[in-house]
This record gives structure tokens, sequence and C-alpha cells, in this order.
């Protein structure tokens, strides 16, 4: 993260922000330009990662597409600049309203997660007279390595089409003459950061699949893998790009494809999550028998993931690093760690599970103090709630702070 004249600047600005740091926003989607022409592999935003509108604008110049699960996003990233035919429609429990609304807007496809689903598709775009591109979702049955919350691909999720109906899909696709089927989409979940393995066995499972479907006289001309690739919440400094190279050689060197075919993947955490980072304040430092508690102003409804999930986030005391003679010390140096102190850091709303992290070693920590909760570009600003009647707290840019950014 930037450190020329930010803490003076957000020392006076009123807490909490969300503050996304624009060069390092366009540098991860510039390496994912770059790969995904070098590859020759489609990409599709994940808008439910962060819908900032100047964050959608310049994913969007790029060409890509957009991978959206209700209506709403659908036609917010149409407004963004996506162009209609790359928006990819997901999710499972579109209503009648957004699948019409979509279809007269010309999206480029559904992607649909059940047997009734794709009825209700074909019959809602006859009564339009138009054809509705659909891509079926399978459910491969893999275990990403990742938090349960967030896992997709298991047998028993509720996410996709399972084995037990491919038979039926398939005579379903053949009765259906007001869809066109497209390919098949795959996704597992999210947050994994066994590339290479997770990936592979996706890939080498989709290939099987797609093959089981071509023997059944389908053309599968779109394998969409999804996404999911997972960003280092431990360190964002040392990673503040995740390694999309490793994701699409590995999906290039496991997933034949045929001359017709296309593959396409949907990333949207790896995208932003290292640019946002949550800003705060030390609102009171309360100390009991056993803790000391650092209550900042900050809380779940702002930033919920370690209230769901029990995500870890890293925190930084901003203030205490521009001290007189202090210095950036690392809580992972036994040296370091001599000046540091353990706090409960939690916020401010009436519930139990309002806890940053409990036991963290920072420096000294006073009221007033700013406070930086990294890696909160991703389900955060986008999942924020007014809970308690809390304001939302608003998107500062860097390029706004340091004009020189943009130039």
């Amino acid at each position: 993260m930037h450190s020329r004249n930010l803490h003076d600047v957000f020392a006076e600005t009123e807490t909490p922000f969300y503050f996304y740091d624009m060069r390092l926003f366009r540098r991860t989607v510039g390496e994912l330009a770059s790969l995904s022409s070098r590859y020759g592999i489609r990409v599709h935003y994940a808008v439910k990662a962060n819908s900032q509108e100047r964050l959608m604008k310049y994913i969007a110049s790029f060409g890509f597409g957009a991978d959206c699960v209700s209506g709403n996003e659908v036609l917010y990233s149409s407004r963004c600049g996506f162009r209609p035919e790359n928006i990819v429609f997901a999710g499972v429990g579109k209503t009648d309203r957004e699948i019409i609304s979509s279809l007269k807007l010309g999206i480029g496809t559904f992607n649909c997660e059940s047997l009734d689903e794709i009825s209700v598709v074909n019959s809602l775009a006859a009564s339009l007279g138009v054809r509705a591109n659909v891509s079926v979702r399978i459910n491969p049955d893999i275990d990403a390595h990742t938090h349960k919350y967030v896992t997709t691909g298991l047998y028993e999720n509720k996410f996709g089409i399972s084995r037990h109906e491919f038979e039926p899909l398939v005579q379903l696709l053949g009765q259906c003459g007001s869809v066109n089927f497209q390919g098949l989409h795959f996704h597992i979940g999210s947050q994994i950061t066994d590339v290479a393995e997770v990936y592979g066995l996706e890939c080498r499972r989709a290939a099987e699949i797609v093959t089981w479907f071509e023997d059944k006289g389908l053309t599968v001309e779109n394998i969409d893998l999804g996404g999911g690739l997972g960003v280092d919440y431990e360190d964002p400094d040392g990673s503040p790009v995740p390694d999309f190279a490793l994701w699409f050689r590995t999906i290039s060197e496991n997933l034949p494809l045929r001359p017709w075919q296309s593959v396409h993947v949907e990333p949207g955490r790896s995208v932003v999550a290292q640019c946002g980072t949550l800003i705060s304040r030390v609102l009171f430092v309360k100390s009991g028998e056993t803790k000391t508690f650092l209550i900042l102003d900050a809380g779940m409804n702002d930033l919920i993931r370690p209230a769901l999930y029990g995500a870890y986030h890293k925190i930084e005391n901003l203030s205490a690093l521009h001290r007189p003679g202090n210095f950036p010390v690392s809580a992972a140096s036994s040296d370091a760690a001599e000046g540091l102190q353990a706090y409960d850091v939690v916020g401010p709303v009436c519930e139990s599970s309002d806890v940053w992290g409990a036991g963290r070693l920072l420096p000294q920590s006073r009221r007033r103090d700013v406070m930086a909760i990294r890696s909160a570009g991703a389900y955060g600003q986008v999942m924020s709630s007014r809970y308690n009647l809390r304001d939302l707290a608003p998107a500062v840019y860097s390029d706004d702070l340091l004009p020189q950014e943009g130039e």
C-alpha cells in the first residue's frame, strides 16, 4: 500500500472508508488482460466481488465480459460498459422478471443450474419470440480445499446439475425449441490457493464430462471453468497480484480443446481484493483483566467476512508506524515482537461476533490511531449494510488523493 503522504490524509478524513489503490488495481487488470490474450482464455469479471462503478468501467474497457448473479447486476454491468453479448447470467434463483429483462437486453449466455430453470428460460424466450443462449452448470463433485461456506462444487451443494440428471438433461435440451445450447459451466468454490492441484483436477473432470455430452450428440462450444482464484490475506504486500500465470498455465496444460471450443473464466476476488483497504480509527482502548481491546469505528456492517466466515484480514496501525522513533515491524520476527502488544481488535456493532481479530500483535495503540484492515477490496463494500443504522463507508480512490497516478 502507498505510504507517501497518505497517513496524513487518512488522519484528516472521516472514518471508516474504503481506500482503493488504483495503481495496484490497474496493474492487476493489466496482467490479467495480457495473460488472457496470451492463452486465449476469455475473462468475465465476477461483479459480486465489487461493483464500484469506477472499477467496473475500467475492467470493461479491456473488453472483458461480466459474470452476473442477479438481474440488477446484468443491467448495471451493461450501464458500466460491458457489452450485452459478453454478459453471463448465473445464479441458482433467477426470477421471471430477471430472465425477461436479460432476454430483452440480449445477453450472451444464461448459465442454468437446474432442469426446471432450463424449461422456464425456454418458455419465456418463446413468449418473446427470441432464442436464449444457454450453458448448463455442472456439479463436478470436487473439493476445492477452501472454507465450507464458499465451496460450491461438492455433490450435495445447491449449485449445478449432478450426474444423476445428465440423461434427463440431454432429453430436455432436445425438446426445448427456444434455447441454443452453448456449453458447460463449472465453478467449484472461492479463495482457492491449491491452484495446480485443484484447478488441474477441475480441468480433467471437465474434459471427461464434456466428452460424455459430446458422445450424446451435443456440441460443447464453451467450457466455463468459473473463478475462485485465491489471494494472500496473510501477506498482501508480499503478494499484491495473484498468480494468474499459474492459473492459466494449469488450465492450458490440463484441458484439451477441440478447434471450435473456447475456455472462459470468472475471476472476481483476485482482481480487486488486494487493492482495497478498510480505513478505520481507534475509538477506545479498553483494558480488561486478561485482554486489551481496541474498539474501532468500523464494524461487521462494513466488512462482514470475519464475522461470517471467521476470515483473516491483516490489521495495521498506521499511526504507530509514523510516530517519532517507530519503524515498521513484523510479528513474524522474535526481535520485532518485543515492541508489540496483543490486542483483541473489535468493532462497535452490538454483536459478539463483531471481531476483527483476537490476540493480534500490534504496536502500542492509542485513541484516534488510524488503522488499516487489508485485502478488503473483494466482498467488503459490496456486502456492507446499515445494521444498527450505521452509515455506509464511502469509497476513496488513490488517484484522487495522488492525482499524478492518473496522469
